[in-house]
């Protein structure tokens, strides 16, 4: 049957995506990164030898993982608690070589992405950013820029083992620190299209599902923000 022009088309509340399930969803999410990342650190800690298998099990399933959502939506209730495994397992080996080379960086790397994070929403919610089409379009094509350097970088160092050296922080040059600093930019920019997606879906009614899948894009750039501060503070210190 056709609607008519007065017809409306309702969705029960407990159907509807909404600002607070997806908030939930993404700190449920955010625990389980925090308990495996603490499990690895540990791990790491005692079993240096063979961490290193942890840190590229945790990338590429990672990796894996979050294309696969990325692309199958409807499939994010299942995905993003695997994805934030993995994750877990990266960060939390990759933060305990950071802090053992940098004593203090993780807090300091933790404490300047929750600034930030609340530096975005306040800048959203308050109007001070205002999410337009163009704005959209250059956060996503910069974004798109970077996620191909990190490829080519991933496939120069396991297939012909060249380091780039942007991810050398060991004798980091002002370029890559000044390359640092735009990364950190455009992934602080990702958090005001994310907060976008998420209140345009309830606004709109979108699925319950879809919780899942806007807790999912808030973690990936909340987590990426994590480790290009983490990158950041350690060329400074260097």
């Amino acid at each position: 049957m056709s609607l008519g022009p007065t017809d409306e088309f309702v969705i029960d509340d407990s159907q509807r995506m909404t600002v607070n399930g997806t908030i939930n969803k993404t700190g449920i999410m955010l625990m389980i990164v925090v308990a495996v990342g603490a499990w690895a650190w540990n791990y790491s800690l005692t079993n240096l030898a063979s961490a290193q298998t942890i840190l590229y099990t945790g990338l590429f399933g990672g990796l894996i993982s979050g294309l696969v959502v990325a692309f199958k939506p409807n499939i994010a209730h299942i995905g993003t608690p695997i994805y934030a495994v993995f994750k877990g397992l990266f960060l939390g080996t990759i933060s305990a070589f950071f802090e053992m080379r940098y004593p203090g960086i993780v807090m300091q790397a933790v404490g300047l992405t929750l600034a930030v994070m609340f530096a975005m929403l306040f800048s959203y919610r308050t109007g001070l950013i205002k999410v337009t089409e163009t704005f959209k379009k250059v956060v996503i094509f910069a974004t798109m820029g970077i996620a191909l350097f990190y490829l080519v970088s991933l496939v120069a160092y396991f297939v012909f083992g060249a380091e780039v050296s942007y991810f050398n922080t060991e004798n980091a040059s002002m370029f890559s620190i000044g390359l640092s600093f735009v990364i950190v930019g455009i992934a602080a920019l990702n958090l005001v299209l994310d907060f976008d997606f998420i209140e345009q879906g309830a606004a709109n009614n979108m699925p319950k599902q879809m919780e899942w899948y806007g807790a999912f894009g808030l973690l990936v750039t909340i987590l990426w923000l994590y480790i290009e501060l983490l990158r950041l503070l350690a060329k400074l210190r260097e």
